[in-house]
């Protein structure tokens, strides 16, 4: 009976901290993660195995080709002002600076724009990493780049952000411009291959603000698909 009183407080100051942790769990909205305890759970077992920084590049590895991507320094402009909160894993969300409705409608009218033009390599459908938004996809399962299905982007209706997959290049000018990070998730440990949901070169694109910001998005997003599919758009 001594002790009840002694473990009382830390309990209670434990199921609190549960509770909100889930509540802001909640309040990422859907995602690829089922928003009930399970998925809590699940998401609390991968905090174990993310990575410790998000704004470090992704290593290069001696046998990959080409050694270079299709952004650089000189294509890709500075992002204006300090980078977005953001929060999560799956679903992984923006807090800060979200994009307006108009704004991710342009984006979306933009992807399927994208679409259109290259309908022998590319289409839309529902992404198999979010499982709640519309995907673009790369046709040819023949490609240097392995995703799921082949996915090489989708956007997230609730904040305009998107994920996306690219070359380790173009990883290391996203996050020097500040366009982006890399998913908590994208380990290169070589035991984390048999784990691994998402590829080492999956990143998060900040939501465009404007109409000059959008521009720069496009870029990012032809630069996943040529990686994705091995063809520049």
């Amino acid at each position: 009976f001594l002790l009840l009183p002694i473990l009382l407080l830390p309990t209670i100051f434990l199921l609190h901290r549960i509770h909100k942790d889930y509540q802001a769990f909640l309040a990422l909205g859907p995602g690829g993660t089922p928003s009930t305890p399970t998925g809590y759970l699940r998401i609390c077992l991968l905090r174990l195995f993310t990575i410790r920084d998000p704004f470090e590049p992704p290593s290069l590895p001696l046998t990959l080709l080409p050694k270079t991507g299709l952004l650089n320094t000189s294509s890709l402009p500075q992002r204006h002002g300090p980078r977005p909160t953001v929060a999560g894993i799956a679903p992984q969300r923006q807090m800060t600076q979200k994009a307006n409705p108009a704004m991710y409608e342009t984006l979306s009218h933009e992807i399927q724009h994208l679409v259109s033009q290259n309908p022998e390599a590319l289409y839309e459908g529902t992404s198999c990493f979010e499982k709640h938004s519309t995907g673009m996809f790369c046709s040819s399962t023949d490609t240097p780049t392995s995703t799921q299905q082949q996915e090489v982007c989708h956007a997230h209706p609730s904040d305009g952000s998107l994920h996306l997959t690219l070359h380790p290049a173009d990883v290391k000018v996203v996050i020097e411009r500040g366009w982006g990070q890399r998913h908590p998730l994208t380990r290169e440990s070589w035991w984390w291959c048999y784990l691994r949901t998402v590829p080492t070169g999956f990143v998060m694109i900040y939501a465009p603000r404007n109409q000059e910001e959008l521009e720069c998005v496009l870029k990012i997003i032809r630069a996943a698909a040529w990686w994705v599919s091995g063809e520049e758009l």
